[in-house]
């Protein structure tokens, strides 16, 4: 019997491409998608290193914008896994700009998928589009996959978290209004875990800014970590196991602030200058002066309370620590002289 085909976007990606590398060990075929074909020998060496069945992978160019392709690459697909998603590197002038592609993205990949009868779609969201745009009295409440941010709430939201939020809302109407498919989606917290490329997650620069250098003293910010290998692992057990049809999972292995992560990092590596003192908190709100690259993400001071529970319930889901996350993060890129 010849082995079952997904079509995975966003290959080159952290979480892509550590996903494609678990889907190979389990012979799956895999279709994955990335915006150039200048990529396609780099990222097919690093995944080879880690799984001898990388013969089993091949590639497709493709942007989400366009409508035609997803209906050609859905053919004769079981299922879908849609990680890819227009992360910005600066916020735009317009967050339309980021919102409608993102949006726009995610229906055309949901419209393919259901024209060509996949059995199962998980598209990857972020914590982001639960815990956000809360008055200050909803933050007292503990947030599950119930609850969702308000996108119309300008001021406890970013740009990315409100395309997110939108991307994710629209395909659940169209879920529930036009598909038949199954459909689940992903909620993973800050990612981190071992870099194997260079083309890692944004939320490397957490760890990176530390190590580095970069970071003169500490922003009072905190936030959910969940390893990249336990989202991986979660996007198969979602994409596998009939109980997770129709769900939403959020993926967290536990809440930090960027002190606990600088001391983590610093009893690892006593050698190294990792910053103590805490920023006062009117730097702290204009802390993507240090780290630019974490402004999409990032607010001022506000504990988000979560239960994650849901997915360790129904899916027997056991996520490495946040610990190991960072610590991990951290030796992989000191290994590849991402940081010196």
């Amino acid at each position: 019997m010849s082995n079952k085909k997904v079509l995975l976007t966003g290959v080159t990606g952290f979480l892509g491409s550590h996903t494609t590398i678990r889907l190979l060990n389990k012979d799956f075929d895999v279709i994955g998608t990335l915006r150039s074909k200048d990529r396609i020998s780099s990222i097919r060496e690093t995944i080879g290193k880690y799984s001898p069945n990388i013969n089993n992978l091949t590639f497709a160019e493709a942007d989400l914008s366009d409508e035609e392709i997803w209906l050609d690459l859905t053919k004769d697909v079981d299922y879908v896994l849609h990680i890819a998603s227009p992360f910005p590197r600066e916020l735009p002038k317009h967050e339309n700009d980021l919102i409608e592609p993102a949006k726009r993205g995610t229906l055309n990949i949901l419209k393919a998928a259901t024209a060509n009868s996949v059995k199962r779609v998980v598209m990857v969201s972020a914590l982001g589009t639960i815990t956000y745009g809360k008055t200050k009295e909803e933050l007292s409440s503990v947030f599950d996959e119930d609850d969702w941010t308000d996108e119309s709430n300008l001021k406890d939201t970013t740009a990315y978290y409100r395309s997110k939020t939108i991307a994710e809302k629209a395909a659940w109407d169209f879920f529930e209004e036009e598909s038949k498919l199954e459909f689940t989606t992903i909620c993973p917290a800050a990612i981190l875990g071992p870099v194997i490329d260079n083309d890692y997650g944004t939320s490397a620069n957490i760890i990176i800014g530390l190590l580095n250098g970069s970071l003169p003293a500490l922003p009072k910010i905190e936030f959910d970590i969940v390893d990249v290998r336990s989202v991986a692992d979660l996007l198969i057990k979602a994409m596998e196991m009939p109980q997770a049809a129709n769900n939403r999972y959020i993926a967290s292995a536990g809440h930090y602030n960027y002190k606990e992560i600088a001391q983590i990092l610093k009893q690892q590596y006593p050698e190294r200058t990792i910053p103590t003192f805490l920023l006062p908190d009117f730097i702290t709100k204009i802390f993507s002066i240090f780290q630019p690259l974490l402004k999409p993400v990032l607010l001022e001071n506000v504990t988000r309370k979560i239960n994650s529970g849901k997915a360790a319930k129904d899916l027997n889901w056991q996520p490495l620590s946040a610990k190991e996350a960072i610590l991990s993060c951290a030796e992989s890129v000191l290994e590849s002289k991402i940081v010196i």
